[in-house]
């Protein structure tokens, strides 16, 4: 028996209407339309997703008004949600997700420091333990504002876990040199790497990097996390990288048939060059890597601001302040060498700067000492 072929176009039907005339018929879910155009072309395509879309119901709030599921729809719809990025409301959502599948039916009003506690034990690593609490600690906040019967904030008082507080490796010169012999100029593998080590971008904006984004031989784009425009020089590494693409249109860095590159998808294709590589660094690591060599020459909080197009210079102190400690210390060193051991404490004060007599007492035996002081010794012998 020859089996049916399958319809590549779920919920579509053909139909004839009374004068004979073929037409296709969309239903789904209760919802019923006819599609445009002749069959599957690109004006009966579209018609037939935004057909899909339509039958798409939204999902309903829980009508349990006092669980935690209640509480994340709420603040899903809330303008504070929609405010965030794109890439920041993506990552929020598959954690706030998290959440619902460990305590979506708890009653949010009556959750205390414990139950915060026991959601961040359920994560393995303190990074992950530390966003449950703070991802819980931002949802009380948010009922706390909109009156929702929280009184206090129960995520303040959970306890964070210690992290790393370097975060992600930082790149050495010497990983950024074996990463470089390993992959050659010309190839995408060290385009990217000089896309990131170059821009001190993310993977969400390196991903999107065009030659559209090419202007009077500055590299311009924004920020896709917030916003902040970012106006860059060409270095000499990635202006050759640049200047070996076959094209001068499109994006720098594709996969399969020229599509672009999703940040996670980039991130774990890079991840596998660096493996190939045997370093440990990741894309992150070289943004990081890019603000250190800025700090370490000598580079303000403004001007590290301006490369990772931050909006405030808190970052950009991290990296200075690392940088001038190494400094700091360097200095402390070249006086501690050029001094003399037999130079004194100058003061004025009497007494102070004459040399002290040293008691003897540290060079007597516990007997001699009980002796001196008429006590009995422990262990009389």
């Amino acid at each position: 028996m020859r089996r049916r072929a399958r319809n590549p176009f779920p919920g579509v039907s053909r139909v004839c209407d009374r004068h004979g005339k073929v037409r296709w018929r969309f239903r789904s879910k209760g919802f019923s339309c006819y599609l445009p155009g002749d069959y599957a072309s690109a004006a009966w395509r579209e018609a037939y997703e935004a057909a899909r879309q339509a039958s798409v119901k939204p999902a309903r709030a829980p009508a349990d008004t006092t669980s935690l599921h209640w509480l994340v729809t709420q603040y899903l719809a809330s303008p504070k949600y929609r405010d965030r990025s794109e890439s920041s409301r993506r990552v929020l959502r598959k954690e706030l997700d998290w959440l619902l599948d460990q305590a979506g039916d708890l009653p949010f009003a009556r959750m205390k420091l414990k139950h915060v506690e026991a959601l961040m034990d359920r994560k393995d690593g303190p990074a992950a333990a530390n966003k449950v609490r703070k991802n819980l600690s931002l949802l009380f906040n948010f009922a706390i504002r909109r009156d929702y019967g929280v009184v206090t904030n129960p995520a303040r008082y959970a306890e964070a876990r210690r992290e790393n507080p370097n975060g992600f490796h930082v790149w050495t010169e010497t990983e950024i040199a074996r990463y470089r012999k390993v992959h050659p100029t010309g190839t995408k593998a060290r385009l990217a790497l000089e896309i990131f080590l170059g821009t001190a971008t993310s993977r969400q904006d390196a991903a999107g990097l065009s030659w559209s984004n090419i202007t009077e031989g500055r590299l311009v784009f924004r920020r896709g996390k917030t916003g902040v425009l970012a106006s860059l020089p060409i270095g000499p590494d990635l202006a050759a990288e640049l200047g070996q693409l076959p094209s001068r249109e499109g994006l720098f860095l594709t996969h399969t048939g020229g599509q672009r590159y999703k940040p996670e998808t980039l991130g774990n294709w890079f991840a596998d060059q660096c493996a190939a590589a045997g370093v440990k660094g990741r894309a992150h690591g070289l943004r990081k890597a890019a603000a250190t060599r800025l700090a370490n020459l000598g580079g303000t909080p403004d001007e590290i601001r301006a490369l990772l197009a931050h909006k405030t210079n808190k970052e950009g102190q991290t990296y200075t302040k690392e940088a001038d400690r190494a400094r700091l210390a360097d200095r402390a060193f070249a006086k501690l060498g050029g001094a003399s051991t037999g130079d004194t404490c100058p003061t004025s004060q009497k007494g102070l700067d004459q040399p002290r007599k040293r008691s003897n007492v540290l060079n007597e035996i516990p007997e001699q000492v009980a002796a001196r002081r008429g006590i009995e010794p422990l262990f009389p012998g």
